[in-house]
């Protein structure tokens, strides 16, 4: 088990939770660094593990955060959260359109 700011993460038991390191240590701050994402994939990877251990309550987690950051002056995490955010929004967004 993980734990990045208040998301706690259970390692997927066929690779011991490897493919989840990259991500997990996006949300968790260093001394020297704080929660930067690189990649589009770490943001959606992100968002999905506010999800599946928030649900409804994952967009407020993720505005709490990017607010907890903007007080800080940690402009490069609140972007980083707020994209979380809006990948949430989508991800948790009624289906729209015909089926295909």
């Amino acid at each position: 088990m993980y734990s990045a700011n208040r998301i706690t993460v259970r390692a997927d038991p066929v690779d011991g939770g490897k493919s989840l390191e990259r991500h997990v240590a996006c949300l968790a701050p260093t001394a020297n660094r704080s929660n930067i994402c690189d990649s589009h994939l770490d943001i959606w990877r992100a968002a999905n593990l506010l999800i599946d251990q928030h649900g409804v309550d994952a967009e407020n987690v993720a505005i709490r955060r990017a607010e907890e950051l903007n007080e800080q002056n940690d402009l490069g995490g609140l972007l980083t959260w707020m994209r979380i955010r809006e990948a949430i929004v989508q991800l948790q967004s009624k289906p729209s359109g015909m089926a295909h």
